[in-house]
């Protein structure tokens, strides 16, 4: 009896477990992206760097799933993002927005990252598109 118990009660405390730390990782990347101000290093589309239409954006990212783009101090646009540490992808949306916030519209998948960067690319309507986003 005692032994069925005992293998009733591990799965349950292993999945608990498993819960918990990806819970902590989740956190630790909504930490990360909310921390500070991030611009884009590089942008490069297909085999294009489009980078210089970036310059003067900053992007402010918060836990609530928004994300403020602010161009040379001013608001330019709200969007929304949100981070799956399972697949290793940030999903970014700036709805009603033009050229050229609307090409982070998109599921990211992330290559590379640190407390201060994330490098991702993205497979848009035939368009490769890789990023690296810096604080």
């Amino acid at each position: 009896m005692k032994r069925k118990l005992v293998l009733l009660i591990l799965p349950l405390i292993f999945f608990s477990c498993k819960k918990i730390i990806q819970q902590q990782e989740e956190n630790a990347i909504i930490q990360i992206m909310t921390s500070g101000v991030w611009y884009v290093q590089t942008f490069d589309q297909n085999d294009s760097t489009i980078t210089p239409s970036f310059s003067g954006y900053t992007f402010q990212f918060y836990a609530n799933g928004t994300v403020v783009a602010i161009k040379n101090g001013a608001t330019a646009a709200t969007g929304t993002w949100a981070g799956n540490i399972n697949n290793q992808t940030i999903t970014s949306n700036f709805p009603s927005s033009g050229d050229p916030l609307d090409k982070l519209n998109s599921v990211w998948t992330i290559t590379d990252s640190g407390t201060n960067y994330v490098v991702a690319f993205a497979n848009v309507g035939g368009s490769y598109d890789n990023l690296r986003l810096q604080k």
